[in-house]
């Protein structure tokens, strides 16, 4: 199983930036998907959710608005999309997949992004 999440970068606040999970080696639509982040010292914190089909998603209050999470289950591909970027939106954010049934959890190595002037 692998889970590789890239796009992340070092960008200016109030840009768009759009990071990109590849999923192999499980059937995807079996799997919920989410992203999370990190900031040194803190815990990790979801961002965002979406149910193995597609249908239902869910955005944390904190980015509402400006989150948007999607995925491509031909693909197999989860994406977030951000926009309007803060500088508190700086961490490492990361891919998790869970079986819808199984309840396997796998999760990739995470992609830094970075807010600053």
């Amino acid at each position: 199983v692998s889970v590789v999440e890239s796009g992340g970068g070092l960008v200016e606040p109030g840009v768009s930036l759009t990071l990109s999970c590849k999923c192999s080696g499980v059937p995807f639509d079996e799997y919920h998907a989410s992203w999370h982040r990190q900031t040194p010292g803190k815990e990790r914190e979801l961002v965002a959710f979406i149910t193995g089909d597609g249908n239902n998603a869910r955005i944390v209050d904190s980015v509402k608005g400006r989150f948007t999470i999607s995925r491509d289950n031909v693909r197999d591909l989860v994406s977030l999309e951000m926009n309007r970027l803060k500088p508190e939106g700086t961490a490492v954010y990361y891919c998790k997949i869970q079986g819808i049934s199984s309840k396997k959890e796998f999760g990739g190595q995470g992609t830094q992004v970075t807010v600053s002037t």
